[in-house]
């Protein structure tokens, strides 16, 4: 076979992915036994039954064509009123463009903005997706860690020790996955303004605005900040959309009618019937609420269950679908502690390495479980976490 191109060949680098652990409880879990999933975060309840019906009746009614490269009209109408919500500043059409998921609106913003052997910073903790995103663009990166002490907020001082030359961008997370860290406003008027003076791109993954704690600031919002950020946005968390593809970038007008050529050469369009079910669920707010409600009381309930657990803090853990957990007092090797937990309760977690360093010394616990599935995850915890103690002792 004729040798395959290095763009391709690099964007997952072989060896350990940090995602072991999860593989391993899956398959003992399709094999039969009772494994409670808490590695992974897809919603355990299906989209609202209106997005669902919306969809089967543009099914029928015949939309099963090419649709328009951007998106459609009334797609993108309603993403900008989505996004002028999230960001609290006034978006037309004409700054969005519709993609398939939250990762393609990633890759698009990356590919927009940095051409081979650029340098990006990303922020960690991050997103498993944003090494291979940079490496497919040719660019490279320095991962500069928030520190668990600071609840996972990141410096701007040691962001800009971190910039090169070529650096043409800073990649956060807010809410983050995997902390649930919520960026404070301070935190990101910090990072705004060093753009502001460095000029560079800023490129804002705010999937998870809608399961925040709290006030939601998107940077895009901040003085300066309007014609140089571009926000990654999606349906999956806030509408339970998962498996349907849908997200959109939201970026300045000039920027966005050169995306469409890569949806030229890319996707060649988003699904017809898809789109229609998506466009009534952003303007009707299909499950919007009713998740944020689900996620907000599976947190408190779960960091509940963890107080007073010696030697265990919570850290972020303030929006999003996840707790993170500081175990390191107990176990300073996160991933022997999710496998040891995995083999003794029948528990799956992530290991916080699996996300970059910072995250070294935690574990990830998904709230993509009911309630009562939760409840007895803890209680294995909480046991495990007091006979490992003792074991260590």
């Amino acid at each position: 076979m004729p040798k395959p191109s290095s763009r391709i060949s690099g964007i997952v680098p072989s060896g350990k992915d940090g995602w072991e652990v999860h593989f391993a409880a899956m398959t003992r879990k399709q094999a039969g036994e009772e494994i409670i999933m808490l590695s992974v975060g897809d919603h355990d309840f299906d989209t609202p039954s209106e997005t669902v019906e919306a969809c089967v009746d543009a099914v029928r009614a015949g939309y099963h064509h090419y649709t328009q490269l951007p998106g459609l009209p009334r797609l993108r109408a309603a993403m900008a009123k989505i996004s002028t919500r999230c960001s609290s500043i006034d978006t037309a059409l004409s700054e969005i463009i519709a993609t398939p998921g939250g990762q393609a609106a990633l890759y698009a913003a990356v590919q927009a903005t940095h051409d081979p052997g650029d340098h990006a910073v990303v922020v960690a903790p991050y997103y498993a997706t944003y090494p291979g995103t940079f490496r497919a663009a040719g660019a490279s990166y320095t991962v500069v860690e928030a520190h668990a002490a600071d609840g996972f907020q990141p410096r701007a001082d040691e962001i800009e020790k971190a910039l090169k030359p070529d650096t043409r961008s800073i990649l956060i997370n807010t809410p983050n996955n995997p902390t649930g860290a919520v960026y404070s406003r301070k935190c990101l008027e910090e990072i705004a303004e060093l753009c502001v003076r460095r000029d560079l791109w800023l490129l804002s993954d705010e999937v998870y605005w809608t399961l925040g704690g709290g006030e939601h600031v998107s940077p895009r919002a901040l003085p300066g900040m309007a014609e140089r950020t571009l926000v990654i946005n999606s349906m999956s968390k806030s509408h339970g959309m998962t498996g349907w593809r849908i997200g959109w970038l939201t970026a300045p007008a000039d920027l966005v009618s050169l995306v469409i050529n890569l949806n030229l050469v890319t996707t060649y369009g988003l699904t017809d019937f898809v789109s229609r079910a998506a466009i009534e669920a952003l303007e009707n707010d299909f499950g919007v609420e009713q998740i944020a409600s689900t996620y907000a009381g599976r947190r408190t309930l779960f960091i509940d269950q963890m107080r007073g657990l010696n030697n265990v803090t919570v850290r972020g853990s303030e929006g999003g679908m996840y707790v993170m957990l500081d175990v390191s007092a107990i176990e300073p090797d996160c991933e022997k502690f999710a496998w040891d937990l995995l083999q003794s309760e029948k528990v799956a977690v992530m290991p916080g390495k699996s996300f970059g360093d910072a995250a070294s010394g935690h574990i990830r616990i998904s709230l993509c479980q009911p309630d009562d599935v939760l409840r007895e995850a803890a209680g294995r915890l909480r046991r495990f976490a007091n006979s490992y103690e003792r074991t260590a002792a």
